[in-house]
């Protein structure tokens, strides 16, 4: 099987992240997908920043399995805008357009 590139080329993922999604690497698209698979399957979705899950809507709560995984996420984009998601605590929100800051922070 050819070699992936792009988004599709497997990427070592760090520790909390393997010990989260149970593989050492995997393509960015896979990690997102399976992110999104987890989050859909236990309604960590909500309306509201820091509302309760109600399995819709653009926010994810953090619950105890995801917690590690966000809160290893500080960057800053080519824009300047600062992701800092280092004192995020359990029921909290973050916003889904982050999530590729997530993948970005959880990789080597």
């Amino acid at each position: 099987m050819a070699e992936g590139t792009g988004l599709n080329k497997s990427v070592t993922l760090k520790s909390e992240l393997a010990s989260f999604l149970g593989e050492k690497e995997l393509s960015r698209t896979e990690i997102t997908k399976r992110l999104w698979d987890y989050i859909k399957a236990n309604g960590l979705q909500t309306k509201t920043e820091n509302g309760a899950p109600e399995n819709a809507g653009k926010f994810i709560v953090a619950d105890a399995k995801l917690l590690p995984v966000f809160k290893n996420t500080y960057s800053t984009s080519k824009s300047g805008k600062v992701t800092d998601l280092r004192s995020l605590q359990q029921g909290q929100t973050i916003n889904m357009m982050q999530m590729a800051s997530v993948v970005s922070a959880n990789v080597e």
